[in-house]
C-alpha cells in the first residue's frame, strides 16, 4: 500500500492513559485501541503531543511502542513520535527505538530554542538523511513558537525526498494555500487543526491528525471521508456536530479536554502526568453537558 492510501483520511494522536499512580494504564490503552479501530479511522500516530511524548522517555517509550504494535497487529497503520528540540537526540532515537510495524515517523519542529529558518531546514535535512522510515514533519507554531515557513516547508518538500508530508497546524490559510499550490505532486499536506479540517480539505489536504476522534472516532472519520469525496454539504453537518465540542477540547489546553471527555465515557482515568493537569470542574461539567447532546 502506498505512503499516500496508507495516510489519506484520519489519523488520530492517539492520548496515553495513566493510572492514578501515573504509571501507564495498559489495560485501559487496549480497550481504547479497540474502540478506535472500531470506529474505522485510517491510522494510528503514537506518542505525539497528545499522547503526553513530552514525559514519556527511553525504555518506557520503547514500551508504548511496541505495545501498540503488538495490539494493533497490523489492523491499521502506525506513525511513531520522535521529534524534540536536539537534533542529534531526534536522530538518536531515530538509531535506537525499534519500529518494526511502524509505517512513519511524525517529527514535530524544533521547539524552545526558536531556530531560524535556515536551521530548521538544516534539522529537518539531518533528519531526511538519518531516518530508517517516512517522516511526516509537524507544524505547530502555537506549541513550538516558531512557524516553518511555506517557503521553508515547500523547500523541504522538494529537497527532502525521505519527507513525505506535513501535518500543517499553523491555522494560516495563507500560508496553507502556498504549501499546497506549490508542492510536488506526491508531497501530502494533512490537517493538524480539528476545527479547520473541512476547510482545509476544501483547499486541498487529503486528510487530518485527530484530537476529537480519540472520543468520536467514527463520526470525525465519517466527515473527512465526506470531505475528501466532495460530499462538503453532507459533511457540514458532522462538522458543525462538533464544533462546541472541539473547542471545549481545547480550552483549558490538550490533551487535558480530551481526557476529560474519554474519562466521562468509561474508557481511562482523568489523569495525567505533570505539568499536564485536569480541566477545571466548572469547565468539566461544560463537557458533561455537551456530551448531552451528541447522540
Amino acid at each position: 500500500m502506498s505512503l499516500r492510501k496508507k495516510f489519506t483520511g484520519t489519523g488520530i494522536a492517539i492520548v496515553t492513559p495513566f493510572q492514578a499512580d501515573g504509571f501507564i494504564d495498559w489495560d485501559s490503552y487496549k480497550k481504547l485501541i479497540e474502540f478506535w479501530i472500531a470506529g474505522k479511522v485510517e491510522y494510528f500516530v503514537v506518542l505525539g503531543t497528545t499522547g503526553e511524548s513530552a514525559t514519556v522517555h527511553g525504555e518506557e517509550k520503547q514500551k508504548v511502542f511496541s505495545f501498540v504494535k503488538d495490539t494493533v497487529a497490523g489492523r491499521v497503520p502506525l506513525i511513531a513520535g520522535i521529534g524534540g528540540y536536539d537534533t542529534q537526540e531526534v536522530i538518536h532515537g531515530f538509531k535506537t527505538f525499534k519500529l518494526d510495524g511502524y509505517d512513519a515517523i511524525l517529527s514535530v519542529s524544533p521547539y524552545y530554542n526558536k531556530p531560524n529558518q535556515e536551521g530548521l531546514f538544516q534539522h529537518y535535512k539531518a533528519l531526511n538523511d538519518a531516518t530508517p522510515l517516512p517522516i511526516m514533519m509537524y507544524n505547530v507554531p502555537g506549541r513550538t513558537g516558531m512557524n516553518v515557513t511555506a517557503d521553508t516547508q515547500l523547500r523541504i518538500a522538494h529537497e527532502c525526498k525521505n519527507i513525505f508530508a506535513t501535518k500543517e497546524a499553523s491555522g494560516n490559510f495563507e500560508q496553507i494555500n502556498q504549501i499546497i499550490k506549490y508542492k510536488p505532486a506526491d508531497f501530502m499536506v494533512v490537517s493538524g487543526d480539528d476545527p479547520i479540517t473541512l476547510q482545509m480539505i476544501a483547499a486541498g489536504a487529503e486528510g487530518l491528525v485527530s484530537v476529537v476522534a480519540n472520543a468520536y472516532p467514527k463520526d470525525y472519520s465519517d466527515m473527512v471521508r465526506l470531505c475528501l469525496a466532495g460530499k462538503f454539504t453532507e459533511a457540514q453537518k458532522l462538522h458543525y456536530k462538533y464544533t462546541d465540542i472541539i473547542a471545549s477540547m481545547f480550552a483549558e489546553g490538550s490533551p487535558s479536554g480530551v481526557k476529560a471527555y474519554l474519562s466521562e465515557m468509561g474508557f481511562c482515568q482523568n489523569t495525567f502526568r505533570l505539568p499536564v493537569w485536569k480541566v477545571s470542574e466548572k469547565h468539566h461539567q461544560k463537557i458533561r453537558e455537551l456530551m448531552k447532546g451528541v447522540k
